[in-house]
């Protein structure tokens, strides 16, 4: 494993149900970097992040986290390796019967055994990161998307983690939102130091922020490069989904038989 390399995939393959879902994936992330996964829905982006925090084991090859393969690790080894990451759900994914403030407070009092008065100086410091100090108090339900997505990702951050995963962050946000979350995610990355990784549909809003990008498709990655590189590259799959074009690799009808047959056939 490279030295400047957090996260090192080789050789990855994954079935589920004799189905292949990921075939041969090599994806290397570099300390502190922000790395983006992107492909159409049910490419296998999510699958690679459930085997990068130790949830799945692969078919085949290994994905390596610090230095250590994770599904060679024990349970307690596990933990301990998770205890360093942050995970980011799609849609924020927040303890509904919990304020604001006990939601960012939750890892630390779960995984350490921090003084309450400690505890509250970080929570304040986090929420402060993301312009959310005055909505400490506030449930849930009286957020609204945008600020539900920025106290996640307070809560996220929350134990300084050194790798940091988001799976789809901006899905559902405005357009103001959305920049918000994006420039968040980038200046938190950078303030601790830390290598993330998205998963995303967005195009726009990720190429601004990241460094890296591999498309991925059916399982395997299609084009890698940096976001300069990929704008540049005229292969049909990146094209089409760089651009959204309805004609392309990705076809717009699911395959079937012939159509007048099959009209026919039910006359």
């Amino acid at each position: 494993m490279p030295p400047s390399a957090l996260v090192e995939i080789r050789d990855l393959n994954f079935t589920y149900d004799k189905r292949p879902v990921l075939q041969g994936i090599n994806m290397t992330f570099p300390k502190g970097k922000l790395v983006a996964i992107m492909g159409l829905s049910g490419c296998g982006k999510t699958t690679l992040l459930r085997h990068i925090g130790g949830v799945l084991k692969p078919s085949k090859g290994y994905v390596k986290v610090d230095g250590q393969v994770m599904h060679e690790l024990d349970q307690a080894g596990l933990y301990a390796m998770r205890r360093k990451m942050g995970m980011l759900f799609q849609f924020g994914a927040l303890f509904t019967d919990m304020s604001v403030y006990d939601n960012v407070a939750f890892q630390m009092r779960e995984h350490t055994s921090l003084p309450e008065d400690i505890i509250h100086s970080l929570v304040i410091m986090k929420l402060n990161a993301v312009g959310l100090r005055g909505a400490q108090n506030m449930m849930p339900s009286e957020l609204s998307g945008g600020m539900a997505r920025r106290v996640a990702l307070a809560r996220t951050v929350a134990l300084d983690p050194m790798l940091i995963m988001y799976d789809e962050p901006f899905a559902g946000l405005d357009p103001i939102s959305l920049t918000v979350i994006g420039d968040l995610i980038r200046r938190l990355n950078d303030a601790l130091g830390a290598t993330s990784i998205i998963v995303t549909h967005d195009i726009q809003e990720s190429l601004k922020i990241v460094d890296y990008v591999y498309f991925m498709a059916s399982g395997v990655i299609m084009a890698e490069g940096t976001p300069d590189e990929l704008r540049a590259n005229q292969t049909g799959f990146v094209r089409q989904f760089m651009h959204g074009e309805m004609d392309g690799p990705v076809p717009f009808h699911y395959p079937g038989a012939d159509y007048r047959q099959d009209l026919n056939l039910r006359a």
